[in-house]
């Protein structure tokens, strides 16, 4: 422990020596280690910290083997809870939005409130304890809409109701029916889904009442619910998968609704597959992109370390003949590394922990109330300890072949390291070689980030986003039913066309690219056996009114568009996109007049085929899509669509003096449609940030390691260079006699990395949409990025080869 601090305050006096050494050093090392707490911070927040639960290692959600199928129907959830024998309880919920607002109070207190619907066992499967009251329980649901009690998030229960223990047993309304709240939930518990951030919980059997139109409580078509289950001890995940296979084959047999019903667990907290898989896809590989950037670093700091020494030579010659220790030297160069990695390692946690900070009160999409809470723990800061020690030890190690080979009488004789030929690589050339050949690779990743954004802002979506108000309501928060509704749209419609500039208008249940949709299993129309193993497709599904194709548009390729006419009194029609006609009918024009069967045995004739577009996601291959009137599918749930000639606030103010004659207690927002596709965009997004800022850090460090370089370059060579200008050198010999070394260095790291990021395409896939490192944009982008740092980077040295003075610098000598 002696040596230890001695060594240790040896290290802190050196430092003092080189301030500037020991600044470069700690900021780049906080430049790595805080990115990669950052990132891993996300990762362990999202991916491998499991959900703040009590033995949350055996929860599980329960999904379907296809990517995305991560939703059951009810019945097939109560067939699983009741007939398995591998888990201690199994749970459903699903989300649901509502009008809230207090009995008495003025209509306009109405607010547009998002929560759980969850089964009874919901809490008792979770095993989690409320802060104040009781939650409900299975023995609180006695058959359809038996149970109008609420549980409040306490977030929501402190900013709507002042944190008032008197709210318990008080009645609130959702929808304009009255729900009693008998309890809070506790600050820490936001339900099963760490992106959202609910503010209630009310009992599934009470949807009815919410969804102001059919149940699918009956409906084994209608996969609309979340199962998350326990696992009982000793029962291993592969056994319970098993049991819910044999179970969903008895099934199969008894329901030609359950045909092909299968299932397979994942762990909570990602929706399943559905976010789970890619998210954990990205941030393992933003991960990696992070690692590289302290590789990066690392190798920066080692050629620095590496340089120190060789400038310490005479010094640790004259330490070495006087009797000093080779270990003990180098002992004390790694105690110095580690010193100063450690400060730069908590510089980067302190300034991480800043961003992560900011990072938790981020909402991305303000639509939805998506907000990931990134809370550092022991984990995180153990990893940023491991990664500042790991860091330390690398680059103080390196530099210890160099004090095995000094040979104290020389070193004392020449004054310095004896210097190598340029055809023989040093290990700093190698260092540089590999920090350009990694900062080459990010920086070109960022470029690849950058335009898989550009063609996201630039796909062919199927509809237009430009010029075009959405209002986002749902006349079910106002207490509607689907039947009652349709009129007050028919009338919303009519009125909306009257204000000044709109040039068309329609509703949609949902729309392209947003946050919501509805598929539908198709059959051919003569199908009597209504299994999923008999259906054609299954295909995005829309109810619209007439004008949707104009309000939107959306080209239509072949026959007619909706009118009223087409109703409850008329002939059930459909328009399908090309796709789907490509796959029922062979092509649009044989498509016409034809007819397809649904899920329910309903029979559609298609009356006008429809463009392709994007309706789920940016990356989804062609899909099929129908659209269905709203004359004959009644729904509550309103997107209007304005396409208008004028800016957004005037339609807006318009827009609201509609809806406030309307119905002024139904809830509504009010925002553009490119604003609605930030939810499609967002992946893109963080994906062109997240690369972007690995790039500008990549490039960065390839300036200070260029730097670096060609400064030690220049500033050993001096006397060279000095007697080259005094023989008749002209300038761009001198600068090409100290620069040669370093352009050759850049010119070789930076083709190493364009090698690997071609071969590393297969990770940026999983973190960019349409990741194409072969773009030529691309390629020119990073050759035009490198030209540009290493002229940035050795503008300085050359200046100074330059300015040599020959007779100065010999008199000097």
């Amino acid at each position: 422990m002696h040596a230890f601090l001695q060594d240790f305050r040896f290290s802190l006096r050196q430092l003092r020596k080189s301030p500037g050494f020991a600044l470069t050093v700690i900021l780049t090392l906080a430049l790595g280690v805080g990115a990669n707490v950052v990132v891993f911070s996300v990762l362990n927040a999202l991916v491998l910290r499991p959900l703040n639960l009590p033995h949350s290692d055996t929860l599980y959600n329960i999904s379907r083997r296809p990517f995305g199928w991560d939703t059951q129907s009810y019945p097939d959830y109560l067939d699983y809870r009741d007939r398995n024998n591998t888990f201690s309880g199994i749970a459903g919920y699903t989300f649901e939005d509502a009008g809230v607002s207090e009995p008495g109070t003025q209509q306009s207190s109405v607010t547009h409130n998002i929560g759980y619907t969850v089964s009874g066992n919901y809490f008792d499967v979770l095993e989690v304890q409320p802060e104040l009251g009781r939650f409900f329980h299975s023995v609180d649901e006695h058959g359809p809409n038996s149970a109008p009690l609420i549980v409040l998030s306490h977030a929501f229960w402190h900013g709507r109701f002042n944190s008032d223990s008197r709210i318990i047993g008080s009645v609130i309304n959702l929808d304009k029916h009255p729900f009693t709240v008998v309890g809070v939930a506790p600050e820490s518990f936001h339900g099963t889904e760490l992106f959202m951030q609910p503010d209630f919980w009310v009992p599934m059997v009470n949807e009815q009442q919410l969804e102001g139109g059919g149940s699918y409580l009956n409906d084994r078509h209608d996969h609309t619910i979340y199962l998350i289950g326990r696992l009982k001890p000793s029962i291993t995940a592969q056994q319970a998968t098993d049991n819910l296979n044999a179970i969903a084959k008895q099934l199969a047999r008894i329901y030609p609704e359950d045909d092909g019903l299968d299932a397979k667990l994942a762990k909570p907290g990602l929706l399943g597959s559905t976010l789970g898989t890619p998210t954990r896809a990205f941030l393992f590989a933003v991960m990696l992109m992070a690692l590289l950037v302290l590789l990066a670093a690392c190798a920066n700091l080692a050629s620095i370390f590496a340089a120190r020494t060789a400038d310490r030579t005479r010094e640790i010659a004259i330490r070495l003949a006087i009797g000093s220790g080779r270990r003990h030297i180098l002992r004390e160069l790694l105690a110095e590394a580690i010193t100063v990695a450690l400060i730069g390692g908590a510089v980067g946690l302190t300034a991480a922990n800043a961003l992560l900070r900011l990072m938790s009160q981020w909402q991305p999409i303000t639509t939805v109330p998506i907000r990931i809470a990134v809370n550092p723990d022991f984990s995180v800061y153990a990893v940023a300890l491991l990664l500042s020690l790991a860091s330390g030890v690398f680059f103080g190690l390196l530099p210890s072949r160099q004090i095995w080979k000094i040979d104290a009488s020389q070193a004392m004789k020449s004054g310095s390291s004896i210097l190598t030929g340029f055809h023989r690589l040093t290990l700093r050339d190698v260092l540089l070689l590999a920090q350009i050949c990694i900062c080459t690779l990010l920086v070109m990743s960022s470029f690849v980030a950058l335009r898989g954004m550009m063609r996201s802002l630039h796909a062919d979506f199927g509809f237009n986003p430009q010029n075009v108000t959405l209002v986002e309501t749902d006349f079910g928060l106002a207490g509607y039913t689907d039947a009652q509704a349709f009129p007050l749209q028919k009338r919303l419609l009519d009125q909306v066309a009257q204000i000044p500039g709109v040039t068309s208008v329609s509703t949609s249940n949902n729309i392209p690219l947003g946050v919501t949709g509805y598929d539908q299993v198709v059959f051919r129309p003569d199908t009597s056996d209504l299994r999923v193993s008999s259906s054609v497709l299954d295909a995005a599904r829309f109810t619209v009114s007439p004008g949707y194709l104009e309000a939107a548009q959306t080209h239509l390729l072949a026959g007619r568009n909706f009118t009223w006419h087409d109703d409850e009194n008329s002939p059930k029609v459909a328009i399908i996109n090309n796709t789907f006609a490509r796959i029922m009918f062979r092509n649009q024009s044989a498509a016409l007049g034809q007819r397809f069967k649904n899920s329910n045995g309903t029979v559609y004739q298609v009356v006008g085929v429809v463009e392709d577009g994007k309706y789920r996601f940016l990356t989804e291959d062609s899909r099929s899509a129908m659209f269905i009137p709203l004359a004959q599918d009644h729904n509550t749930a309103t997107f209007l669509i304005v396409r208008s000639q004028i800016l957004r606030p005037e339609i807006a103010s318009g827009l609201r003096r509609v809806l406030s004659g309307l119905d002024p207690r139904l809830p509504y927002t009010i925002h553009s449609w490119q604003d609605s596709l930030a939810f499609a965009l967002f992946p893109a997004r963080v994906a062109t940030v997240a690369l972007g800022v690995m790039g500008l850090l990549a490039a960065m460090l390839a300036i200070t390691g260029i730097f670096g370089m060609a400064s030690y370059s220049v500033s050993k060579r001096m006397k060279e260079l000095g007697i080259r200008i005094a023989l008749g050198a002209q300038p761009m010999q001198v600068m090409r006699a100290a620069l040669e070394r370093p352009v050759f260095l850049l010119l070789g790291g930076s083709i190493a990395g364009l090698v690997l990021c071609i071969l590393a395409s297969g990770v940026l896939a999983h973190i960019v949409y349409q990741a194409t490192p072969r773009d030529p944009v691309v390629l020119l982008g990073m050759v035009l990025t490198m030209t540009l740092l290493g002229v940035f980077a050795t503008w300085i040295p050359a200046r100074r080869a330059q300015s040599i003075d020959p007779a100065r610098l010999l008199r000097d000598e």
